[in-house]
């Protein structure tokens, strides 16, 4: 089969490997039908972080189950679904609690990269979600909308969340990729009356009032924050979606929040420390971490999308054949693309 390979930094290519098969009883084997790039991919890619040279990418998807192990009884060969990349067992103690992203019984590293024609999926009696139907029953815009399930509008959804947005509140979302677009989304299912997004690219600024932004904040730093005052008055935010990771976007999330704030962090760290002493002298809360793919989809974020109440696949404004997996990374890394589709199996 068919699977993007990292070879270096700024270098993707399709290989061919053995297709995967069930080693354990609680697998599944899955025929991809659509996967994408994450902006968390990029990070590799550009050399940010270390990735060994001949290993398979990708861990967003939706595909069609093919076979399954004798411990899988909740989906079946010839089901339809959501293959988040979390791995939740619904039994363990994080799980229980609702953070299915921090499971207890998944073991990284076991499955081979979404990027594929096939996936071998771990955990999946209780992680994959069901979609009804089959991926012929939906218009190319509902299968993008559904791949979002898999990672980034669980994401930003999550980030509201954690950053407890409630009805009425005002929401700054940092970050203008797909999970900061598909927080604004998350906020506004979760009630915010107002939402400001930071973005300084046309494009963006134009989805995210699609999806809800009430203003736009292009300034970064002090101008952004003396712009964020400006508009609540001086009182600050409610809640703000930490959608980046970046130590300066941390600091100005910190500040942008008003007295018993909470910043909702889903943006991947890119430093191990971190100073919180502004937190304390504000009594503002920090809160976030990986997505509860599965709870979300399941609770919330599939009905939106069936019932149409959320269109979040516009995120995706390019689209790739699995074999253009060089062009789908470098459309990103020049963003040309908010998110790059990958075509894999119609």
């Amino acid at each position: 089969m068919k699977a993007a390979t990292f070879i270096k930094p700024g270098k993707m290519i399709i290989t061919e490997r053995e297709k995967p098969s069930i080693e354990a009883g609680s697998d599944a084997i899955i025929k991809i039908v659509r996967a994408c790039v994450c902006g968390s991919d990029l990070w590799w890619y550009r050399g940010i972080s270390a990735r060994e040279s001949g290993t398979y990418a990708g861990h967003e998807a939706i595909g069609i189950v093919e076979e399954v192990g004798s411990e899988v009884t909740h989906v079946a060969s010839g089901d339809f679904v959501i293959v988040p990349f979390t791995h939740g067992c619904g039994q363990c103690a994080a799980c229980k609690a609702g953070f299915d992203g921090n499971c207890t019984n998944h073991v990284p590293g076991k499955n081979n990269g979404y990027q594929a024609e096939y996936l071998r999926y771990t955990n999946a009696d209780w992680a994959l979600v069901k979609i009804p139907g089959q991926p012929s029953d939906y218009s190319e815009e509902q299968l993008n909308s559904l791949l979002t399930l898999s990672d980034v509008m669980a994401t930003g959804y999550h980030a509201a969340v954690t950053a407890e947005v409630k009805e009425g509140d005002t929401v700054v979302v940092m970050g203008d990729g797909a999970v900061g677009l598909c927080g604004v989304i998350g906020a506004k299912l979760l009630g915010a009356k107002r939402l400001i997004v930071m973005s300084r690219h046309k494009d963006r600024q134009a989805l995210a009032l699609d999806f809800g932004a009430t203003d736009i904040i292009a300034e970064r730093g002090e101008e952004a924050i003396e712009k964020l005052m400006a508009l609540t008055h001086g009182e600050g935010a409610d809640a703000i979606l930490e959608c980046v990771g970046t130590e300066l976007s941390i600091e100005t999330a910190i500040q942008l929040g008003r007295p018993g704030a909470i910043v909702g962090r889903v943006g991947v760290p890119q430093k191990e420390v971190m100073n919180t002493n502004n937190l304390f002298w504000k009594n503002v809360g920090l809160r976030g971490g990986i997505a509860s793919v599965t709870r979300w989809d399941k609770e919330v974020l599939l009905e939106a999308v069936l019932t149409g109440k959320i269109n979040p696949g516009k995120v995706f404004t390019k689209s790739f054949s699995l074999d253009d997996i060089q062009a789908a990374y470098e459309a990103m890394d020049h963003r040309e693309a908010i998110k790059s589709l990958l075509i894999v199996n119609q």
